[in-house]
């Protein structure tokens, strides 16, 4: 995968300069107010307890805070946390290494749980409700089963694909909730601790247009911030300003509305080759020389969101608002006709 603004993981930029603007106590943490209010009482009533938290599920599209919002539960639980993912997770061995060695209340955080293997997930079951493993030692009529005590913890998931959750994994968890792309107002207030943490000066003004072109999405605003820090050191005096930005941002092909350039050739391969749907998932993916996963995973949310394509019964369609914004007018299609597969 090429190196997007928008892109199916962190890139290894992100993952360097991602834990040094995370937020590390509440009050630093912009946006889903919903979600850090309601964890806050769960927080505090189990600190009071002296309980561990309940399992927790975090679920939505990449780069909203999932992992932020992990380790923010461990500092105010003041607990350590044992991060990993679920593709890492291969054998029971795995798990067990990992839950022995945890303290009393220790948060485990696995980031992708839905990729865990299969096995993996049925030996979290007892951990997760009474906090035991059952491990079988031998092979044929020679094994035997022990139990394992493990320290009581909480299990912090994340996952950008909450469907792809076993019913069983899913109802251990006792607090969900689901991340929703930012305010324009959030946006650019992250922008502004960001680019103070970073040492970078930058006019409201010029916060405002990354804002506007950051998909609602913290993690896409810190990566934008960075490049445009970029050509602010190289072809200008190394401020921010709206005028540097919107040269930048150009430059990077990050339209006003925050469309990069493969959300820009899904929309006009559906408008310019197949009159704006409906299309099947899979000819579109084709189309448009991506993975179907890629696209239903990374870039429909927030076309979605945004009010430029409709997921139907019958495929993908683009909107009155994307042909206004593309050019172009809706063709009337017959009844039921669709190009590719329905998906």
């Amino acid at each position: 995968m090429t190196d997007r603004i928008v892109s199916r993981r962190p890139l290894e930029e992100d993952q360097q300069w991602e834990p040094t603007l995370r937020p590390k106590i509440w009050d630093e943490y912009i946006g889903q107010e919903r979600i850090k209010e309601n964890l806050k009482v769960f927080i505090e009533a189990a600190a009071a307890r002296r309980e561990p938290l309940d399992h927790v599920l975090f679920h939505g599209p990449p780069g909203l805070g999932k992992t932020t919002l992990a380790y923010l539960i461990a500092t105010e639980l003041q607990v350590g946390i044992r991060p990993t993912s679920g593709p890492v997770l291969e054998r029971p061995g795995d798990v067990a290494a990992i839950l022995t060695n945890l303290e009393d209340r220790d948060v485990l955080f696995i980031d992708e749980i839905h990729r865990m293997n299969r096995v993996v997930e049925e030996i979290l079951y007892p951990a997760m409700e009474d906090f035991r493993l059952d491990l079988v030692i031998g092979q044929g009529p020679h094994a035997r089963t022990i139990k394992l005590e493990l320290p009581r913890f909480t299990l912090v998931g994340a996952t950008t694909r909450a469907g792809l959750l076993t019913a069983p994994l899913r109802s251990r968890f006792g607090v969900m909730h689901r991340l929703d792309y930012y305010s324009d107002e959030e946006i650019h207030r992250i922008i502004l601790r960001s680019a103070k943490i970073l040492g970078v000066e930058i006019h409201p003004e010029g916060a405002v247009e990354l804002a506007r072109r950051s998909r609602g999405t913290p993690r896409v605003a810190n990566r934008l911030l960075r490049r445009v820090r970029d050509f602010a050191q190289v072809l200008g005096d190394g401020v921010i300003t709206q005028d540097l930005a919107h040269m930048a941002l150009e430059r990077l092909e990050v339209d006003e509305r925050g469309l990069d350039d493969m959300d820009r050739r899904i929309l006009q391969t559906l408008i310019g080759k197949f009159d704006g749907g409906p299309v099947g998932l899979e000819t579109l993916a084709v189309a448009v020389g991506e993975e179907k996963d890629t696209i239903e995973d990374i870039y429909e949310p927030f076309l979605i969101q945004a009010g430029f394509l409709a997921r139907t019964p019958r495929g993908r369609t683009a909107t009155r608002l994307a042909f206004d914004h593309f050019g172009g007018t809706p063709r009337p299609r017959p009844q039921g006709e669709i190009w590719g597969p329905p998906q």
